[in-house]
C-alpha cells in the first residue's frame, strides 16, 4: 500500500517538476495511500509489541 501511494505521489509532483500538464485530481487521491501505509504499519507495530508485552507477562507468572 506504501508503495502504491510513493510511486503515485512520484507520478503526481513530476509534471510540477518537468512543467507539463498535472494528471487528474484521482492521482492526488492515489498519493494518500503512502500515508494509509504508513498507518497500517504503524497499527501491525503497535500489536506486535502488545502481544510480546502480554507474552512476556505471560511466562513470568
Amino acid at each position: 500500500m506504501f508503495f502504491i501511494g510513493a510511486v503515485a505521489t512520484l507520478v503526481t509532483v513530476a509534471p510540477f517538476l518537468l512543467g507539463t500538464t498535472p494528471f487528474p485530481t484521482y492521482m492526488f487521491g492515489l498519493s494518500m495511500l503512502m500515508g494509509v501505509g504508513f498507518l497500517v504499519a504503524g497499527a501491525g507495530v503497535l500489536r506486535s509489541v502488545a502481544a510480546g508485552r502480554r507474552q512476556a507477562r505471560g511466562v513470568s507468572r
